[in-house]
């Protein structure tokens, strides 16, 4: 490799420093975890070293079936092989039908889902920008309601309704026609938020003209693993009906079974009128996103949303695959359950031994433990790293210390990860 000459002279002293001084300031993750990954395969990454380390990250939930699933990596190698389009804007493509046959009769069908697939681009902000405008084009209103705590991207809509005070600043410009409201338990265990927002509607006085739509996390993942009952988003959901708006779940995170059924709203019973999904959908960590709605929703003229990336060929073929391996039937959720409530029962070990301020927050397999602050949980997840587990911190002051395996974990894994993960915990609190 040829060093450019402008290079400090530190930065020549290896290929690694010498990256490094090429990349942005702006990365995060490589901070928290200082190691060169040079492969992965199911629950773990190994480093250039030798390590191998048990990844609860799970590419922030982009990896619900874990590293290169062989039967994913097998049917998309096939695939290549064969000359498969890669790159499709939005043309018709036998991959792109199987794709979206396959959501319908496996996931849309099965659960009374009558929605249309939009395909807005690559990423998760793409669906809720796409979400954002179709919500306001449908009612001709302009206010979108949006939570304390909510994260839903960092493209200029999505960023609106992210509560994250530090990231919407990066902007650099006002992010207008969003309200924010408490979410459920925001203001303690007694507060009715959505009788809050409900006054709030029907006060002509309020400040809060009628909104477009109201946009929720079922769990709140950056958020600090906030979890909205089932009952308050059945109010919720009773309250967009009654007033004209609609509701737009964002299942970006907590959906693809994260939470042990498909979609994390399935057991509250609600049906949203638009929904976001990305991450997992792509089933090994390929660019996929999609926002599903009613299918009288569908207002769009052609090309009043679109991308150059929105027909990733590659990401439908693993994703049809995984749809077939993993939701055909209800083995699956059983055993996302079953994980859970190990995962659950181990976070609450280590919550009581930690003592007073710690507590166990979450759903499904998006749990972890509240510290008492963030420096807290920064240390634990650098301790659990010293031990061979990544994972990271979420909430509002990074509090939260967040675990997020591949839904595909065995128990024994789990009791390593846990295992660890409680004597990083120990080692802080010494």
């Amino acid at each position: 490799m040829t060093i450019p000459a402008s290079f400090p002279a530190t930065t020549v002293e290896s290929s690694a420093f010498a990256a490094r001084h090429l990349e942005s300031e702006v990365r995060t993750y490589s901070r928290s975890f200082p190691a060169k990954f040079t492969r992965a395969s199911g629950c773990y990454l190994h480093a250039a070293d030798g390590t191998a380390y048990v990844d609860f990250f799970a590419g922030a939930g982009a990896l619900n079936y874990g590293h290169n699933h062989p039967l994913l990596r097998d049917r998309l190698i096939r695939y290549m092989l064969d000359d498969g389009i890669a790159h499709g804007l939005d043309l018709d493509t036998s991959a792109k039908e199987e794709f979206l046959l396959t959501l319908a009769e496996l996931i849309l069908v099965p659960r009374g889902l009558d929605y249309l697939i939009q395909l807005p681009g690559p990423a998760g902000t793409n669906a809720v920008e796409a979400a954002l405008k179709l919500a306001r084009k449908c009612t001709g209103r302009q206010t979108v309601v949006a939570f304390t705590n909510g994260y839903h991207g960092v493209s200029a809509g999505a960023l609106a309704v992210t509560g994250n005070r530090h990231q919407r600043a990066a902007a650099g410009v006002a992010l207008p026609h969003v309200f924010r409201v408490p979410f459920d338990g925001y203001l303690g265990p007694g507060v009715d938020t959505v009788g809050l927002l409900s006054k709030m509607l029907r006060d002509a006085s309020s400040g809060l003209d009628l909104p477009a739509a109201v946009i929720v996390e079922t769990v709140q993942g950056e958020g600090g693993l906030n979890v909205a009952g089932d009952a308050w988003l059945r109010r919720l959901e009773g309250l967009c009906r009654e007033v004209g708006s609609l509701l737009i779940v964002d299942d970006i995170q907590a959906g693809c079974g994260r939470t042990g059924t498909f979609f994390s709203f399935e057991s509250a019973g609600i049906r949203p009128d638009i929904v976001t999904l990305s991450k997992s959908l792509s089933a090994f960590g390929l660019p996929l996103s999609i926002t599903l709605f009613r299918r009288e929703l569908d207002q769009w003229r052609p090309g009043e949303h679109n991308g150059t990336f929105r027909g990733n060929n590659h990401a439908f073929v693993t994703a049809s695959e995984a749809l077939r391996l993993f939701w055909s039937g209800d083995d699956f959720a059983v055993q996302i359950r079953r994980n859970a409530e190990l995962l659950g029962a181990g976070l609450a070990d280590i919550a009581r031994a930690s003592g007073d301020g710690f507590r166990v927050k979450g759903r499904g397999l998006m749990q972890g433990v509240e510290c008492p602050d963030g420096e807290t949980a920064k240390a634990v997840s650098r301790a659990a790293f010293r031990r061979g587990l990544i994972l990271e911190t979420s909430g509002p002051a990074g509090e939260v210390v967040k675990c997020l395996p591949p839904l595909t974990v065995t128990p024994s894994i789990m009791n390593d990860a846990l295992g660890r993960l409680g004597a990083a915990f120990a080692e802080v609190a010494r």
